[in-house]
């Protein structure tokens, strides 16, 4: 599944009123007019980017085009037509457990000029973003984040971790599988079909895992128009025995303070396969001239580290990545499979009462969920961030009572933990 148009979806009332109240316009964004270059311009200076270049502005209309441009406007300013807050969203897909998936509403380019704000503008943003979603159906929310502070407040919780791996390749001496396939150089030019149809296939076997687009293949090839180190990426490709590409690697090398010990940095690396995984690693700390690999988006306990002789020649930075917010508890919770039977009253509070409510939720030996909302007194209590952050079984709800985010009996703590468990730890491999 790829993007989907939820261009037609209505502007929120609620937050056209609030925003009107304060004298700003709440507006939807034509990929195809003129309101589209100063958006993106708008959203450049939000993420501190460079004013992107004509081509840049028409490579990312073609890359947005079936996405809901959502702008907030000051018509009384100097550039009435410039966005003074941005959001993009649009319909994706989230893998929940291995082989089953959920829609999403993915969110992103969520930006506040610095003249405006403490308006209430994002705000008015998120909750009418959220309000568009659920009356469309959709059970879930995700946005990816560049501040851990803000989304919180909107009901958003991290469900997906991913580390920012480091390898000192002097001390790291390979010690992992020895691959019977092969690897070649493939050019950029490749490099979106190659990575589409690899990431694609392990996608859907990784929950917190959502597809990709080709706007996100190309800037990872370095193809998108004026890509600053577009000239310096290098790719290789595995091959298996029979022929079948089971892995990419995306490249570039910094050189260091030394000639010999330049920097690899990983742009992209996705193995369908145990065997792909260890020859893409081998490949970037035997490189030659390479003193240090770096990759973001690992898995949140790197395998490399149990694939080289020093396993403190790999350091790996934990962050929270992949964001979720509950829109409607049964269709989330029934939506994955679990890893062992329960049957458990869950009360979720909800400020914007969205998932607010008691709820039994009955698992059985064929591993599915019944979901339904009961006048049952809750065994276990919590806030909506934390149900996100139990979704796909990336933490633990005896972690969570630690914390205080979850108030609940230790053994029936424990039995969501047993039945949450994950059939593999989730993880979010590309940004979106």
């Amino acid at each position: 599944m790829g993007t989907s148009s939820t261009s037609h979806f209505p502007l929120d009332p609620a937050s056209a009123s609030a925003l009107a109240a304060t004298g700003l316009e709440y507006a939807l964004v034509d990929p195809d007019g003129d309101g589209f270059d100063p958006f993106l311009r708008s959203v450049a200076r939000g993420f501190l980017d460079e004013e992107p270049s004509a081509d840049q502005v028409e490579s990312a209309r073609e890359s947005l085009r079936a996405r809901r441009l959502t702008g907030v406007f000051d018509r009384a300013g100097v550039a009435p037509d410039a966005p003074v807050a941005t959001v993009d969203s649009w319909s994706s897909e989230l893998t929940v457990s291995p082989g089953r998936s959920l829609p999403l509403w993915a969110i992103s380019a969520v930006t506040v000029a610095p003249t405006h704000r403490r308006r209430g503008i994002a705000t008015a943003l998120l909750t009418g973003e959220l309000r568009t979603a659920a009356a469309a159906g959709y059970a879930l929310a995700g946005l990816t984040v560049t501040e851990a502070t803000i989304y919180g407040r909107w009901g958003f919780s991290p469900a997906a971790w991913a580390s920012d791996v480091v390898v000192d390749t002097r001390r790291a001496r390979w010690t992992g599988p020895q691959a019977p396939g092969r690897l070649d150089f493939v050019s950029p030019s490749s490099l979106p079909e190659r990575l589409s149809e690899v990431h694609e296939r392990i996608r859907v076997r990784r929950p917190g895992a959502v597809p990709g687009w080709e706007g996100r293949w190309r800037g990872l090839a370095g193809l998108l128009p004026d890509a600053k180190d577009g000239k310096k990426v290098r790719a290789v490709a595995y091959r298996d025995t029979d022929g079948v590409q089971r892995g990419i690697l995306v490249y570039t090398l910094e050189e260091g303070e030394q000639y010999v010990a330049h920097e690899l940095q990983v742009r992209a690396l996705f193995a369908d396969g145990d065997e792909a995984l260890a020859a893409l690693w081998r490949f970037a700390l035997e490189h030659d001239l390479v003193g240090r690999v770096k990759a973001e988006l690992q898995p949140a306990v790197p395998p490399v580290q149990w694939m080289v002789a020093d396993r403190r020649a790999v350091a790996a930075t934990l962050t929270d990545h992949h964001w979720l917010r509950v829109l409607d508890v049964p269709g989330a919770l029934a939506s994955r499979e679990y890893s062992a039977p329960l049957d458990v009253v869950i009360g979720v509070d909800d400020p914007l009462g969205f998932a607010d409510g008691v709820w039994s939720l009955r698992i059985g030996e064929d591993r599915t969920a019944v979901v339904e909302r009961t006048d049952a007194e809750p065994e276990v209590r919590m806030s909506v961030n934390a149900l996100a952050s139990l979704l796909l079984g990336g933490v633990r709800a005896t972690e969570l009572a630690v914390a205080g985010l979850i108030a609940g009996e230790p053994a029936t703590l424990g039995a969501i933990d047993g039945a949450f468990a994950p059939a593999a730890a989730p993880l979010l491999d590309i940004w979106y």
